[in-house]
């Protein structure tokens, strides 16, 4: 049956297809297309070499500028031939006229130029971005270093944003010449420019023949410099490893000299170096950099120095100015909106010529002259007060927290030590305080404050003088310490406007008072000021006392106004006398005029009852022991004497010893001429008024000063 007879596809698999039928794979196939793809790969890059190398690369100008600028973030340009090729290895890289801008808050210009950049590249050092320059020629470059005016970025840092990047660092030379370069340095915030010029520099084999000297000149808020160097490891220079450095730099009458490391070529921070600096005034150096110090006598200072973060420091200070030295420390902060200088300076001897500088005196005056350059001749007359005019401008620019201490002072007559300075300075306000030192075992402690927010500045001056010993602090002006036990002790507190000591004196307000408690006094002059016929010879000739003065208690009182003080009062009351002063002195012409008589409490035959002057100057005073009234009263005994007897001549040098005793409570208070007892209590008529009877010049006029002497001396 036809259902049952089988399919043959069914029942009969189809025959395998022979050996020999089967398609044959070629043997090696995966290598012939690796082999192929490293021909084809070679092939292109002997094609490419080719082309740069017949090209010299020429093309790629526009393409390395767009890729540079893209990278640096800087526009980079060249205006002349452009090369890139491989030769044979290496890569080679010319470019003429080639210009690297400036970041934008820089203005224009441009970071880097040059008339000619060539040079041979390691090709493997392109790999690994540690850049190597087998061969570098680099013609009339100048490179432009600036900070900004926050003193935040710089030039020579390439950045992506307006954070991070990284300074520019030179690439290792092995062999190369550098010619013709020019660098400019501007640092806006301090006011400092200068264009440096670089020497020729060869390499060799990796080593440069010689140090790279420099040399150039520039200026420091105005003042230019000259300055001269060398890096003495231009080996490790070039490869951005450690510098050694060697600068010296001039300008207004100062030499600075500095030597040591940097931690990279363009690399401050970290920087070991020791600063040797020489001059005439250091106050010259400073300003340059907008900070005022006093002015000093000459110098010679060292330090090391280095750079923290935004601070300068100089630690391991040590020097001279004039014959006095000087250690500690200091540091400049660059800060905002000011500089800030912080010290802790000490000295071991003062002299105190040194310190006149410090309150306005021409350093150059008194290092020709010494003492007596303080003294200065104004229409013939002797000025001593220091005229010259705080630093206003300069304040601006910094704060400054100082401490200084001095062990010892060096003063004829003066015996002065153990001095304590704390100042700050805060926008323009200084204060000097605590101003202390010692005084013959007694204490000055001072608070000055001088505000020159203020145009003309404002001072307030209060300074206080604990009891002090009279025989340590006069020893050196004839008294007698030892039979002397009185002390004395004073406060000046006073207000003055004016720019300079002297302006600000002249036109002071405030109050004068030196306190002389109880206690002996002995002294070769002691009692000049009574006269009196039996002592005087004895006085002048003997030079000494045969016992000390008792005194109960003293006041001299001074009330400033606009200048001129006026005795306010003056009054000694001692167990014989009691002398009293009229009278004062001008702060505006430094004139003296001060009258002194002691009124006897006891009978006395020969007195003289005329007054010691003190007239002149502050700088050339004059006492005048025997006045014209004593003359004229010598006069009249004479007359007396021709006219009527011997005796009636007598009679114009009694004292009756009416002197009125003092009560010593107004005195040792300080108070003024009003307030002052005799001690009954009654209001005292003879201590004046607290006035001189002076014009604003701090004259007085012909008729003033008869009428003067005729409520004061008595006359008859």
């Amino acid at each position: 049956m036809a259902e049952d007879v089988p399919s043959p596809t069914a029942t009969h698999p189809a025959p395998a297809p022979s050996a020999a039928g089967r398609p044959r794979r070629a043997l090696g196939t995966p290598l012939a297309a690796t082999l192929s793809a490293v021909a084809t790969v070679i092939g292109l890059l002997v094609l490419a070499w080719t082309i740069l190398f017949v090209t010299k690369g020429r093309f790629l100008k526009h393409s390395f500028e767009r890729i540079a600028s893209s990278q640096s973030g800087r526009q980079v340009k060249v205006a002349g031939d452009f090369q890139l090729y491989f030769a044979p290895i290496n890569v080679k890289f010319v470019a003429e006229r080639i210009t690297v801008s400036n970041p934008d808050w820089a203005g224009r210009g441009n970071f880097f130029s040059a008339a000619k950049v060539d040079s041979r590249i390691s090709t493997w050092s392109i790999v690994t971005h540690k850049y190597r320059f087998n061969w570098l020629g680099l013609q009339d470059a100048h490179v432009d270093l600036q900070w900004d005016r926050a003193g935040r970025r710089n030039t020579w840092t390439f950045k992506s944003g307006d954070e991070g990047g990284d300074p520019f660092e030179l690439p290792a030379i092995r062999r190369g010449i550098v010619q013709g370069t020019m660098v400019r340095y501007l640092d806006p915030r301090m006011r400092i420019e200068a264009a440096i010029r670089v020497h020729t520099v060869e390499a060799r084999d990796t080593r440069v023949e010689n140090s790279i000297r420099f040399d150039g000149n520039g200026t420091a808020r105005g003042t230019r410099f000259t300055m001269s160097g060398s890096l003495l490891s231009p080996n490790a220079t070039v490869s951005g490893g450690e510098n050694k450095l060697q600068l010296h730099a001039e300008a207004v009458r100062t030499s600075v000299d500095l030597a040591g490391t940097l931690p990279g070529f363009t690399q401050l921070e970290g920087a070991d170096l020791r600063m040797i600096m020489r001059g005439r005034n250091l106050a010259d150096i400073f300003l340059m950099f907008g900070i005022a110090v006093p002015d000093t006598r000459s110098y010679r200072m060292n330090a090391a120095v280095t750079r923290r973060g935004d601070e300068w420091r100089f630690t391991r200070l040590k020097g001279r100015f004039g014959d006095s030295d000087l250690s500690g420390r200091f540091t400049v902060a660059m800060k905002q909106p000011r500089l800030l200088l912080t010290a802790d300076l000490a000295t071991r001897t003062l002299d105190i010529i040194d310190a006149a500088p410090f309150i306005g005196y021409n350093p150059d005056k008194i290092e020709a002259q010494g003492g007596a350059g303080t003294i200065e001749r104004v229409g013939g007359a002797p000025r001593i007060l220091p005229d010259a005019p705080l630093r206003i401008e300069a304040l601006k620019n910094f704060d400054a927290r100082v401490n200084w201490n001095v062990n010892r002072v060096r003063a004829n007559r003066l015996p002065m030590s153990n001095i304590k300075l704390g100042l700050t300075l805060n926008n323009r306000l200084l204060k000097l305080s605590p101003l202390n030192f010692s005084l013959a075992r007694g204490t000055v402690t001072s608070d000055i404050i001088i505000n020159a927010r203020r145009n003309p500045v404002f001072t307030d001056y209060d300074i206080r003088l604990s009891p002090t010993p009279m025989g340590v602090l006069l020893a050196g002006f004839g008294v007698e310490e030892a039979g002397t036990s009185g002390t004395v002790k004073a406060r000046v507190k006073m207000t003055g406007v004016g720019n300079s000591v002297r302006d600000s004196l002249a036109n002071s307000n405030g109050r004068i008072a030196i306190i002389l408690p109880k206690g002996s006094f002995w002294t070769r002059n002691i009692q000049l000021s009574e006269i009196d016929v039996g002592t005087f010879v004895q006085k002048m000739f003997e030079k000494k006392l045969k016992e000390p003065v008792q005194i109960n208690c003293g006041l001299l009182g001074f009330t400033v106004r606009n200048g001129v003080a006026a005795a306010d009062p003056i009054l000694i009351d001692t167990s014989k006398n009691v002398m009293l002063g009229r009278g004062g002195f001008s702060f505006k012409n430094e004139t003296l005029d001060l009258a002194f008589r002691a009124d006897s409490k006891k009978f006395s035959l020969f007195a003289g009852q005329s007054p010691v002057g003190i007239g002149g100057y502050f700088s050339q005073p004059s006492i005048n022991v025997i006045t014209p009234e004593l003359l004229a009263r010598a006069g009249v005994g004479l007359g007396l004497a021709l006219v009527a007897s011997p005796v009636a001549a007598v009679a114009a040098f009694v004292d009756v010893g009416d002197a009125k005793d003092a009560a010593c409570g107004p005195v040792l208070a300080g108070a003024n001429a009003r307030a002052q007892r005799d001690d009954k209590g009654r209001p005292r008529d003879d201590v004046g008024k607290g006035t001189t009877a002076k014009s604003e010049d701090g004259k007085r006029s012909k008729g003033e000063r008869k009428e003067q002497r005729k409520k004061f001396l008595g006359i008859f």
